[in-house]
């Protein structure tokens, strides 16, 4: 509780009525003054009790609409499933699905649209129109223009990125040349091997290299907890790349929707199972999907469900493996390529001494040779720091750290 601003002494004046009229004339200017400074202070105070008088009023106000706010019934999310005649629409409530046949007012009945999405109040009376929810896939989706990650990034995989340009950055580059030879291009492509050997980067590539919308999407974004959450997910996926077309789509860890299907009774794999059946869906499609390409990764190929590997979804299935001698020595160069590095360092001899590196820790590697020439105040990287790092990175190996433990077919 704040306390009051204490008053200042109320100044008093004696006058001898003896004295002469300049003693007198002194004394009524030295008073006129300290009232003058006592003024200016009351003055002050004033107005910081004024200043602040205002601020508690707003806070008043602010506490009073939130209290406003909670006395109101709270509404919920439905959506339009279909409309009569009359002024009568059944609307869908999000997370139970229960269908509702409920009257609308005039106005709202002349705007709504099936499919729309609507907010209903405990009685299931529709209280207003959302906007729909293209900015919500948006922000669910990560969405990046022209990644800046080029081919020249990409070390010992030049097999691989071929094969990946003919069958995703041709057809929509060059899409008179399948025209021609009256082939349809490859449908999707599948990129599968152990982690960190460049599977997303290659996809990055691509996306750069033809000006396409990249959409990437994790596997277990499209894992929902209600029933038909998960599919509408999957077709609010392909309608948004239709949209931003010419457009690729990157489901990493595909696994997680597409492993194979069992006799498990739960609700959440059956969720997950219908999920994967709408992808199949989409993968097949009626339509053409125009300049939309369809691009995978997965380090667990194993466990994919034979559905979605024939022909037709995925017509190319492209292992990333692990790099070889030759390969790791190009990787190293790409990733040291801006450091300043020492005339003694053997690229070469480096290869052969990271036997089961793979991309990934090869930049990890080179991270940690420039470490090591911090650490010792100096501005070029030795092969010294290079060993020290491969020293470090293999003590972690052998510690079971899960960033360097060798990939398990």
């Amino acid at each position: 509780m704040s306390r009051s601003p204490s008053l200042p002494d109320r100044p008093t004046l004696d006058l001898d009525p003896e004295s002469p009229p300049r003693e007198r004339l002194e004394a009524l200017k030295s008073h006129y003054v300290d009232i003058l400074s006592v003024h200016r202070e009351l003055q002050a105070q004033l107005d910081r009790v004024t200043s602040r008088r205002e601020d508690l009023q707003e806070e008043v106000d602010s506490l009073q609409r939130e209290n406003e706010t909670l006395k109101t019934a709270s509404l919920y999310l439905a959506t339009v499933e279909d409309r009569t005649e009359s002024d009568e629409v059944i609307v869908k409530q999000h997370g139970n699905n229960q269908e509702v046949l409920t009257e609308v007012s005039g106005e709202l009945a002349e705007r709504l649209e099936m499919g729309d999405r609507v907010a209903i109040n405990d009685s299931f009376a529709v209280q207003q129109i959302l906007d729909d929810e293209t900015d919500a896939r948006a922000q669910a989706m990560e969405i990046q223009e022209s990644p800046d990650v080029t081919y020249a990034d990409i070390g010992g995989l030049d097999d691989e990125i071929r094969e990946v340009q003919e069958a995703v950055e041709d057809p929509l580059t060059q899409p008179e040349r399948f025209e021609k030879v009256g082939v349809e291009p490859p449908s999707g492509v599948l990129l599968h091997g152990p982690p960190g050997t460049g599977k997303t980067m290659l996809a990055k590539a691509v996306a750069n290299q033809t000006d396409a919308t990249f959409i990437k999407m994790a596997g277990s974004e499209l894992v929902r907890k209600f029933i038909g959450e998960g599919s509408r997910m999957v077709r609010d996926l392909f309608e948004l790349a239709a949209e931003r077309e010419p457009s690729i789509i990157f489901i990493d860890e595909i696994d997680a929707v597409a492993a194979k299907r069992t006799d498990s009774k739960t609700s959440g794999d059956a969720e997950v199972q219908r999920t994967m059946m709408q992808l199949l869906s989409e993968m097949d499609g009626f339509e053409d999907r125009g300049e939309v390409r369809l691009m995978a990764a997965t380090n667990r190929f194993d466990m994919l469900d034979r559905a979605i590997l024939r022909p037709g979804r995925f017509d190319r299935l492209i292992e990333v493996p692990e790099p070889t001698r030759e390969a790791r020595a190009e990787i190293l160069r790409i990733h040291t390529q801006s450091m300043n590095i020492a005339a003694d360092v053997d690229f070469d001899r480096l290869a052969r001494e990271t036997e089961g590196f793979n991309g990934a820790q090869l930049e990890s590697l080179s991270t940690e040779a420039g470490m090591f020439a911090i650490r010792d105040d100096r501005e070029t990287v030795e092969m010294a720091d290079f060993r020290d790092a491969v020293e470090k990175l293999e003590t972690a190996a052998e510690g079971d750290s899960p960033a360097y433990t060798a990939y398990i077919q």
